[in-house]
This record gives C-alpha cells, structure tokens and sequence, in this order.
C-alpha cells in the first residue's frame, strides 16, 4: 500500500467514525441544549448541599446540577448512601453548621404554617444554616435517606406547595410534588428573611427563571419530534385516550 492509500483510508475512517456531541463542562448539556447563558448566580445566605444521585447525574433535565450553578456557597455530591462520605460528615461535624434536611413527612416542621418568629427560633443565630436537599426521584430519595444514618437524624422542614410544580417535562407522582430547583426557590421564600436574605428582591426567582428557560427548550424539542415522520422521532408516540 502506497502512502497516498493509506492516508485516503485514515481520512475515510475518520469521516466514518461515530461523532459525539460534545457536553458543556458545566450543565452537562450539549451546545443546543445548554442553559449556562441563563443562570445568574446569587447567595441566598443558606447553605445548600445538594445529594444527587448517580442515576440523577446522567439526566440531560437534572434541577440539582442546575440549583447548584445558581447558589452561591452551595455544594453537589453524588452518592446514594452518605453514611461513609467523608465530605457530608465533615459538613455535620462542623460546629459552625446548623444541618437540617429538606424532606417532607409527619417528623418535619412545615415552615408553611409559621410566621416569622417561630421559623427563626428553628435555628441558632450565631450559626450557618445548611439545608440538606436529596436531588433523585422520590424512590431513591426514599432509599438515600433510608440508607445514609447520619442525615436520618437530621431535623426535617418541609412546607405546603402552593401551586402545581411546572416541571412540564417530567413526569411527577402528583402535581404538588415539586422538582429540586423549585423546593430549594420554596425554601428560600420561605426562610431567606431569618437568615438575612433580601426576599423582596427576588433574587432567587433566579432558580425559576433559568428552569423555565430549560422546560420550555425541552417542550420545543417534543414538538420539533412529534412533527417528524414515526420513523425519525425519539419518543414513543403517546397513547390517545379513548
């Protein structure tokens, strides 16, 4: 084989190779679907460790990465059982830290039904206020908090949606069930004033604004699809109701 054959071969397998989509290094979304031009960053004066877990990690639509890159002083850790995570014990042994775990059920205290005085008499002033959020579906947030004794003992908040969660895009077990961005936005409404965030300025409608951004991209891209030939879309066509 001469040298011009080979180098037309080389150049013919390289056209031929798969190509993949390069992923944004931040968001993990490749260049058409990437959000980063959206997300305004800003301290909600509340410490947010967000637990994602590894099936969670790999969603194109994953709100935990996404609340992270607007939360200043916030952190992302992957993992399912944290009992052992030396970077989630080491935010619990810090004396500086009041930890709680954003989880609903009949142990947690709904900031929804207090005023002022009683949600700041929750936590101690002379501490940073660490909200712990389990970022997966609601059964593997189930298992995660099953699994991770040290955030089983943790003190719960919860709160009452007010509204119907407008993560368009995926399917939840109830309307009232929120996806992470919004419960942590919830969370700041609903605690920023106790720990000296400026609620009035909406701020932290930052989290809302750049989620709205990526639903409303993803609803684009279902209706691009469902307007292609059966052959060409990637979702299953939805079944019509009788």
């Amino acid at each position: 084989m001469n040298l011009q054959k080979y180098y037309e071969q080389r150049q013919l397998r390289s056209q031929q190779a798969p190509r993949y989509r390069e992923l944004c290094t931040a968001c993990l979304q490749p260049a058409f679907s990437c959000y980063c031009q959206h997300v305004r960053r800003f301290d909600p004066q509340i410490q947010f460790i967000i637990l994602i877990h590894p099936v969670e990690v790999r969603r194109r639509i994953a709100t935990g990465r996404m609340s992270s890159l607007c939360l200043e002083n916030s952190r992302l850790i992957m993992g399912q059982d944290y009992s052992q995570n030396e970077e989630v014990n080491e935010i619990l042994q810090n004396p500086g830290h009041h930890c709680v775990i954003l989880y609903p059920g009949p142990q947690a205290k709904n900031l929804s039904l207090m005023d002022s005085e009683e949600k700041r008499s929750l936590f101690p002033k002379d501490k940073k206020l660490t909200v712990f959020v389990v970022d997966g579906t609601w059964a593997t947030a189930r298992r995660t908090l099953r699994q991770s004794a040290n955030l089983r003992v943790l003190p719960r908040i919860a709160f009452a949606p007010e509204k119907p969660s407008a993560f368009r895009v995926r399917k939840q077990p109830h309307p009232l069930c929120y996806s992470t961005i919004e419960a942590i936005h919830q969370t700041i409404e609903l605690l920023g004033e106790t720990q000296g965030f400026d609620v009035p300025s909406r701020e932290h409608d930052q989290l809302l604004y750049v989620f709205d951004k990526m639903v409303q991209l993803q609803l684009e891209f279902i209706r691009i699809s469902e307007g292609k030939p059966g052959a060409l879309r990637y979702r299953r066509d939805r079944k019509k109701s009788a």
